[in-house]
């Protein structure tokens, strides 16, 4: 079959590739925090940081969201469009968790850090103490993941 209508053929065409998009599901990298492995998201552009997990109705058991930043400053996150609680662990540039934070869905309230950090992990909320991971444990990178994040 033929469309006619080279605009609409444009719009089914684009609609196929969002879909396709959404079902293939981000690529994950392992991580391991007090023994325990984690398979993580990474972002590390504006957009997809801007983005983050927004519009998601479930994140996995040992799933979680890596945003990455060039240097080390304060930051702070919000949870607008963002349907799951989530803990939010804040992180130095050298992969060591500085502190945590729950944060509410929907909230418009800005959760900042107490300091600089280089990195944050956002994760269902409540993981982190299930799974035994404190405050001054280190991240241990996967091969995979240091040369994703390698420049």
């Amino acid at each position: 079959m033929r469309l006619q209508n080279p605009r609409l053929h444009t719009l089914i065409c684009l609609g196929s590739l969002v879909l396709l998009a959404s079902c293939a599901g981000a690529e994950t990298y392992p991580i391991t925090i007090a023994g325990e492995q984690l398979l993580v998201e990474v972002v590390d552009t504006d957009e997809t940081r801007a983005q983050g997990l927004m519009h998601r109705d479930e994140l996995g058991q040992r799933n979680g969201m890596l945003f990455v930043f060039r240097s080390s400053e304060p930051r702070s996150f919000w949870m607008k469009n963002t349907l799951i609680p989530l803990t939010i662990a804040y992180i130095d540039e050298d992969w060591i968790i500085r502190e945590f934070h729950d944060m509410t869905p929907r909230s418009l309230e800005p959760v900042p850090s107490r300091g600089p950090a280089r990195y944050a992990l956002e994760v269902n909320q409540g993981a982190f103490a299930r799974l035994g991971i404190r405050v001054g444990d280190r991240i241990v990178l996967s091969d995979e993941i240091r040369s994703r994040l390698t420049p």
